[in-house]
């Protein structure tokens, strides 16, 4: 029995001891929408601390849901995989997603806001079917956040994926975007458009006007986005 165990036999209590760790369901969110290095999982969970990760998933993989293995041809990297159980726990993780999105007001929701974390989202998220056949770079201003965290950009390579930069790639900017934070964030939840945020003249454009015309297509929203608001 660890201290902080519960004391009781019931299976809810003892899942409890496991997965209400403080960070370890938002590290599985991570694991579930598909990151499975180090880094990866950091710049997913940008608050943590990389020792108060390591230790998670150290008891991540003592409980058996975490697999660490060797990366093949990259000696000293290291891959963290779900389980059978790990795997198991995708129904749990998404509840909670849908969860939160309905019943946790809005006003509380938009005050947790961090450009690092919504880009990265942004970026996983992000539907290629709509964007041009051809290298795209997409770069995102928010003129309300201190320099190095304001501008951020996407990097499109069809074939290759998309890729996150907070430095300048020098690529040719085919579309530049300025938002406020908190106007951006809402629209990656769901709980805002991009044209009615065009129309209040709180999201600007500048290039591209066919992938301007089509953000909302191609923009990576949450998984949760379609869930209906349900609390205040």
């Amino acid at each position: 029995m660890t201290q902080a165990s519960y004391g009781q036999f019931c299976p809810v209590a003892m899942a409890a001891e496991i997965l209400c760790t403080r960070w370890t369901i938002v590290v599985l969110r991570e694991m579930i929408a598909g990151s499975t290095r180090f880094n990866d999982l950091r710049r997913g969970v940008p608050r943590m601390s990389p020792a108060l990760l390591s230790q998670r998933l150290k008891q991540l993989e003592q409980a058996g849901i975490v697999i660490r293995a060797r990366v093949r041809g990259e000696p000293g990297l290291y891959e963290y995989q779900l389980s059978k159980a790990g795997r198991d726990l995708q129904p749990l993780i998404e509840g909670f997603g849908v969860w939160g999105q309905r019943w946790v007001e809005t006003k509380a929701t938009l005050e947790n806001l961090d450009p690092q974390l919504l880009m990265w989202d942004l970026r996983r998220n992000l539907d290629l079917k709509p964007l041009p056949k051809k290298l795209s770079t997409i770069q995102f201003e928010f003129p309300e956040v201190p320099p190095p965290h304001g501008t951020w950009w996407l990097v499109v390579a069809p074939g290759s994926g998309v890729d996150l930069c907070s430095v300048d790639p020098g690529h040719e900017i085919d579309l530049f975007v300025s938002s406020d934070l908190k106007t951006m964030t809402a629209i990656w939840m769901g709980l805002e458009t991009v044209s009615k945020a065009v129309r209040d003249h709180r999201v600007r454009f500048s290039g591209d006007k066919r992938l301007a015309a089509t953000m909302q297509s191609w923009l990576g929203l949450s998984p949760f986005a379609k869930e209906k608001k349900l609390a205040a």
